[in-house]
């Protein structure tokens, strides 16, 4: 699960402001990965105004039926991560995971892939041969500032949770919802889930009002606390909601993504989540440098097979504001 953008921008996303309650939308802008691979995704995080929700700070949409590029199969030679851990969740279609601490497993729908990348860690993603390039979301969350230093790790919890009422259903991949908790491990207060409406349902799921949340729809649609949703753009909910008004006609198929306001500043860059401009340099020289102390090898893949990192800019950028107020969208 990669940023692999030629030119990527380098961020600073400051704390949370913890809005209250509001209803933004915030489009998905087609970004290409690769370069000549020519693979588009749809991503949704970070944005300009909106750089977290919670401690998630990255949400791509791979294999979009709205997606109007097209590419080559998505299959991702080794790559580094620091800060963060990593969530690939497949719709359909299988992914071959492998990585420096020596996983080696095919990621299908319906099972959690949570990877932690902690001081440094590296991965490939294959398309498995004679299964579909397939669907899905692939998500970063921002690791506190005490876990930073955390021994990478990789988890796959194939049989997850499940909060149910009448008209819904929700598989909840991290965090709890509803009373129900993810087996996988979490180093900040969060959520994320996956859910389907049956046509005709008029629910309310309970939230966290301490946190905030957001919502993106992956088929059909529905309303959101009166508000129209299709798959694309990201329903951002603030805080200090404890409940969520959802209907739809026809059916709807959606993740909700939330979590305590993140506290601490965040650089960043590439495949790296930081606290300074720094630690994107040295992490960057590392992986440059083929260090093993840092980001060991991926068996199965030579010394060679690796993606390069790109060049960082020449200057530092100003720190990016969370909007607010009538900065808002």
């Amino acid at each position: 699960m990669s940023d692999l953008e030629a030119h990527p921008t380098e961020a600073l996303c400051e704390p949370s402001p913890g809005p209250g309650p509001v209803a933004e939308l915030y489009p998905a802008r087609e970004v290409p990965l690769g370069g000549v691979r020519g693979v588009y995704v749809e991503r949704t995080l970070p944005q300009r105004d909106l750089p977290t929700v919670g401690a998630w700070c990255f949400l791509d949409r791979f294999g979009s039926p709205t997606v109007t590029q097209t590419g080559a199969s998505p299959d991702i030679l080794p790559h580094p991560h620091i800060g963060l851990q990593t969530v690939t969740w497949p719709l359909d279609g299988r992914i071959r995971h492998r990585d420096s601490v020596g996983s080696d497993v095919e990621i299908e729908p319906g099972q959690l892939n949570l990877m932690t990348s902690g001081r440094g860690i590296a991965h490939s993603e294959f398309a498995v041969p004679g299964a579909p390039a397939g669907n899905g979301l692939q998500l970063w969350i921002a690791l506190p500032g005490t876990a930073t230093g955390v021994e990478p790790h990789f988890e796959q919890h194939r049989e997850l949770p499940v909060y149910e009422q009448p008209g819904l259903r929700a598989t909840v991949l991290i965090g709890s919802l509803g009373g129900v908790t993810s087996p996988a491990h979490a180093y900040t207060p969060i959520v994320g889930a996956d859910i389907v409406l049956d046509p005709g349902a008029e629910v309310r799921l309970p939230l966290a009002s301490e946190f905030e949340h957001a919502v993106l729809v992956i088929e059909g649609s529905l309303e959101v606390e009166g508000i129209e949703l299709t798959a694309g753009p990201l329903l951002y909910l603030g805080t200090d909601r404890a409940e969520l008004r959802l209907s739809t006609a026809a059916g709807a198929h959606f993740a909700l993504i939330g979590g305590a306001s993140f506290t601490e500043e965040l650089v960043m860059w590439w495949n790296f989540v930081a606290r300074s401009h720094e630690e994107i340099v040295d992490a960057r020289e590392a992986w440059e440098a083929h260090d093993t102390n840092r980001f060991g090898g991926v068996a199965g893949h030579a010394h060679q097979e690796r993606i390069p990192a790109p060049p960082l800019p020449p200057l530092r950028l100003k720190p990016r504001k969370r909007a607010t107020g009538g900065d808002r969208h």
